[in-house]
C-alpha cells in the first residue's frame, strides 16, 4: 500500500532530506549534500528564494517504509512575470516502483491543476542555481557536489509515465595539458589587446566580494536567452556571496574586464569536492571538514563551476583567454582532470571554451521532463 505525506514538522523534514542517504547508500558515485545546508533549503528565514516562491515536500510511504519524496515548487516570478506556467518539481528520489513515482508526481499535477497551470516539469529547484536536470547517461560516473545523481530507472518510470524531454544539458571531462599550446597562447594575448581587455588578479577571496554583483548581472545577461533561466534575485545574490564566494581561492576565479573597468567575461572554478563530500557522508563536524580542506589542497581533479561572456563579446575569442588562464592555475596545482557544470546543449558559447582542449569528451547528459496538465 502506497500513502503520500506532506511534510510539515521538523522530524518529517529530517527524514526527507536524510532519505537519499539510505537510497544510495551503496552508490560509488553520489555525492551526499549537506544536511544542514539541505535543511535550511526548506527554511523560509533562510532561503531567500521563498521570496519568489513556494515549496510542498512530500513523502511517499510504500507498506509504512519512505520509499520516496518529491518539492513541489512554484516559482511567482516564473509563473506570473515571465508568463511561464508551470509547476516545478524537485528533490525527486524514489525506489524503484514506478507506482511510487506516480503518486509522488500526482501531488506536482494536482498542485498545477489547483492554480490553474499548463504543466510540470523537473527535476529543477526554486531557481537555476540549484540542482536541476535527471541523469540519463553517466550512471556509472562519480557526481559532483551540484549535480543530481540518480539510479537507471528514474527516466525508465517517467517515460512509462507519458512524459517527454524538455530541457536538456551536456557534461564534459576536459584533461588538461603538459603545455599551453603557442597559438591559444598568441591569440589570448590578441584578443586581450585587440579589445583592450585585462584579467583581473585576486590575492584574497575578499577582494572577490567588490566585484561579485558585476559578475552575477553578467550572469542574467549572458544566460538571459536560455530557455528556462529566471534572473537571479538580489537576495539570492546576498546569499551566495556570503555562503560561497569567500570560500572560493582567489587562484580559481578570473574575471576580464575592459578599459572602462566593465566585467565582460568571468569564470569559477573549484577543487573537486565530490570524493570528500563522499566521505563526510553529509557532515561537516566532527571531522568531515578535514577531507574538505584536504581535497582544497590536494585534489588532482577540477570543477567548473561557471562561465558567463558578455554577449557582446561572444564568438569573439574571449574564452581563449579563460583556456590560457585557468589552465594556468591547473597546471600549478597539478590539476589534470576538469569536469564541467552541466551547460544546457543549447549554450554553444560556453561549449567553444572546451574546444580549446585536445582531449575532451562529453560523458553525461541529463533532462527535465515536461507533461502538459
Amino acid at each position: 500500500m502506497i500513502t503520500i505525506k506532506e511534510v510539515k514538522n521538523k522530524k518529517d523534514l529530517k527524514a526527507f532530506v536524510k532519505f537519499p542517504f539510505r537510497l544510495y547508500k551503496k552508490s560509488p558515485y553520489w555525492v551526499p549534500p549537506l544536511i544542514d545546508e539541505e535543511m535550511e533549503s526548506f527554511d523560509p528565514d533562510k532561503n531567500p528564494a521563498y521570496k519568489n516562491g513556494e515549496a510542498q515536500l512530500y513523502l511517499a510511504y510504500k507498506d509504512g517504509v519512505i520509499a520516496g519524496r518529491i518539492a513541489v515548487i512554484i516559482n511567482h516570478l516564473e509563473v506570473d512575470e515571465m508568463q511561464k506556467r508551470k509547476v516545478r518539481f524537485g528533490w525527486f528520489d524514489v525506489i524503484d516502483d514506478v507506482e511510487v513515482t506516480a503518486a509522488l508526481l500526482k501531488k506536482a499535477e494536482e498542485k498545477g491543476k489547483e492554480l490553474q497551470l499548463e504543466y510540470i516539469e523537473g527535476p529543477v529547484g526554486f531557481s537555476n542555481m540549484d540542482k536541476a536536470g535527471m541523469l540519463v547517461r553517466g550512471f556509472d560516473e562519480i557526481s559532483n557536489m551540484t549535480t543530481i545523481y540518480n539510479y537507471p530507472y528514474y527516466p525508465e518510470h517517467f517515460k512509462q509515465l507519458g512524459f517527454k524531454e524538455g530541457a536538456a544539458w551536456v557534461e564534459y571531462r576536459i584533461y588538461i595539458p603538459d603545455k599551453i599550446p603557442e597559438k591559444i597562447n598568441k591569440f589570448a594575448d590578441i584578443i586581450l589587446k585587440r579589445y583592450n581587455l585585462k584579467v583581473l588578479k585576486f590575492k584574497s577571496s575578499s577582494e572577490l566580494i567588490a566585484y561579485a554583483d558585476d559578475m552575477f548581472e553578467l550572469m542574467n545577461q549572458s544566460f538571459k536567452h536560455l530557455q528556462s533561466f529566471i534572473p537571479i534575485q538580489k537576495p539570492q545574490i546576498e546569499l551566495y556571496k556570503k555562503k560561497y564566494l569567500k570560500f572560493i581561492h582567489p587562484d580559481f576565479v578570473k574575471f576580464i574586464v575592459d578599459e572602462n573597468g566593465k566585467m565582460v567575461a568571468f569564470s569559477i572554478t573549484m577543487p573537486s569536492f565530490s570524493e570528500a563530500l563522499q566521505k563526510a557522508n553529509g557532515r561537516l563536524f566532527p571531522f568531515g571538514f578535514i577531507h574538505i580542506l584536504r581535497a582544497q589542497k590536494k585534489s588532482k581533479k577540477a570543477s567548473l563551476y561557471l562561465i558567463g561572456i558578455d554577449p557582446a563579446f561572444q564568438n569573439k575569442g574571449v574564452t581563449s583567454i579563460i583556456f590560457k588562464e585557468t589552465t594556468k592555475v591547473f597546471q600549478n596545482r597539478n590539476i589534470d582532470v576538469v569536469e564541467c557544470n552541466p551547460e544546457l546543449e543549447e549554450n554553444t558559447a560556453a561549449q567553444l571554451m572546451w574546444k580549446h582542449y585536445e582531449k575532451n569528451e562529453q560523458h553525461k547528459r541529463r533532462v527535465t521532463w515536461v507533461k502538459d496538465l
